[in-house]
């Protein structure tokens, strides 16, 4: 196995929720010789500088200050997300019903609802605490076990499913099974769990009255693995979109000292995708910009059009995956835009502006493949089907910044469990690596 997809494998074994891909990706930047900037603090920053700013838990930007003027040589910035669709639980989530105990939910993005019946499901995300005399504390949680369940309906029940096929209301069909009616509520679950990683969060114990709120989602408590007869294949849930944000920050690492270069390089990676990007951390909201307007301030010339300038310099890749043709229902795609796994990067383009490709940004990309001996692949969605769309449009709109979309290629995309290319690993790794290293 590649280290590359080695590593990917571990990267999204400890990224079960958007708030979890941002602490490992902190680890992984601080690794690296970064350091964390507050928003509410002010920045000093000089040539070679190396930070990052989180906001919201599980958005995050982080960049490496070039040599010259921002000014005159702007920004090269990949742009990816933390989140993927699936199911979050509900403020009140303890219900009782026929026995049972369940949790309330809610889908959260497109999610193919189907594909979350019938699995051994963890509950992860945060929590946050009230401390008496201080400010509540929010920290991580992963319950680490098979704690919830999604059961289907036995066919002897459901003898219509066959001609009708499987119809599922997201109000009454979805709610998890998380053990019998005299089951513990959910908060006191959470407090156990608190307590037994006490010395990872430094806190005392915690009582299940002092938990005030919650993110919580559920997730497929079967790890990333590869599949296929030789291995061809990534099996995971959240592939989409925690395969480019591991892309991404893997080539803000990898892509050398950038006191050697001219620009400044960064990456931001956005919470909120799959509903939207309408936050204050999403694709929408002011992050980026802010993070972008400081560094102008105090890393360049401090002049009123340093900003403006930088941009007009400036060049974003986003980072999304791409479908790859379905081998049994290849009547869905466009012919002659049918991109393969293990067939390299996807371009991604639509002329009502759904993806931010168009020619200039397009040939940057793959000149950038063509150096290096990347193979490269297209996607337009067909002329009569609706096109998704991804955080490019969204940030170029925002930024005013050239803007290409491409994405590796993939499989059962929104389901619980995704596939995507083993082979597709690195050239993506490489292409982003080469963009920020301005090779």
């Amino acid at each position: 196995m590649a280290e590359s997809v080695r590593d990917l494998i571990s990267f999204l074994d400890a990224s079960p929720t958007p708030y979890h891909a941002v602490a490992e990706s902190v680890e992984r930047l601080e690794s690296g010789g970064y350091r964390r900037l507050r928003e509410h603090d002010a920045w000093d920053l000089a040539p070679g500088d190396r930070a990052y700013v989180v906001r919201g838990g599980g958005s995050l930007v982080a960049f490496e200050i070039g040599s010259d003027d921002v000014a005159d040589a702007g920004f090269r910035i990949i742009g990816a997300h933390t989140d993927s669709p699936g199911l979050r639980v509900k403020p009140r989530p303890d219900v009782k019903a026929h026995g049972y105990r369940q949790l309330a939910v809610e889908p959260y993005g497109g999610a193919l609802l189907h594909t979350w019946l019938d699995r051994d499901l963890g509950l992860a995300g945060r929590v946050s605490i009230d401390r008496a005399g201080a400010e509540p504390r929010t920290v991580l949680i992963d319950l680490h076990r098979a704690v919830a369940r999604i059961p289907s309906l036995a066919i002897h029940l459901y003898r219509e499913l066959r001609s009708d096929g499987l119809k599922l209301n997201e109000q009454t069909h979805l709610a998890p099974l998380i053990g019998l009616e005299n089951t513990a509520e959910l908060a006191t679950l959470l407090s156990e769990r608190l307590a037994s990683q006490a010395i990872e969060t430094g806190l005392d114990a915690v009582a299940a009255k002092d938990i005030l709120a919650f993110d919580l989602m559920l997730y497929d408590l079967q790890g990333a693995s590869l599949g296929g007869a030789a291995d061809e294949f990534v099996l995971s849930g959240r592939l989409d979109n925690l395969g480019s944000t591991h892309a991404a920050l893997s080539a803000l690492l990898g892509a050398g000292d950038a006191g050697e270069i001219e620009f400044t390089r960064m990456i931001a990676l956005y919470d909120h995708e799959e509903v939207g990007s309408r936050s204050a951390c999403g694709a929408q909201g002011p992050f980026l910009f802010d993070v972008i307007d400081r560094i102008a301030a105090v890393a360049g010339a401090g002049e009123p059009e340093t900003r403006a300038r930088a941009m007009a310099r400036s060049w974003l890749i986003s980072a999304d995956m791409a479908h790859a043709v379905h081998p049994n229902y290849a009547d869905r795609h466009e012919p002659g835009h049918r991109p393969i796994i293990g067939g390299g990067p996807v371009i991604k383009v639509n002329a009502g502006q759904s993806y931010a490709s168009e020619a200039e940004s397009t040939a940057l990309f793959a000149s950038i493949c063509r150096r290096h001996d990347v193979p490269y692949q297209h996607f337009v969605t067909r002329s009569d089907l609706g096109c998704g769309s991804t955080i490019g449009p969204i940030t170029a709109a925002r930024l005013g910044v050239r803007t290409v979309d491409v994405g590796s290629p993939m499989l059962s995309m929104h389901s619980c469990r995704e596939m995507a290319g083993a082979a597709d690993v690195e050239p993506m790794i490489t292409v982003l690596t080469a963009f920020l290293a301005g090779e």
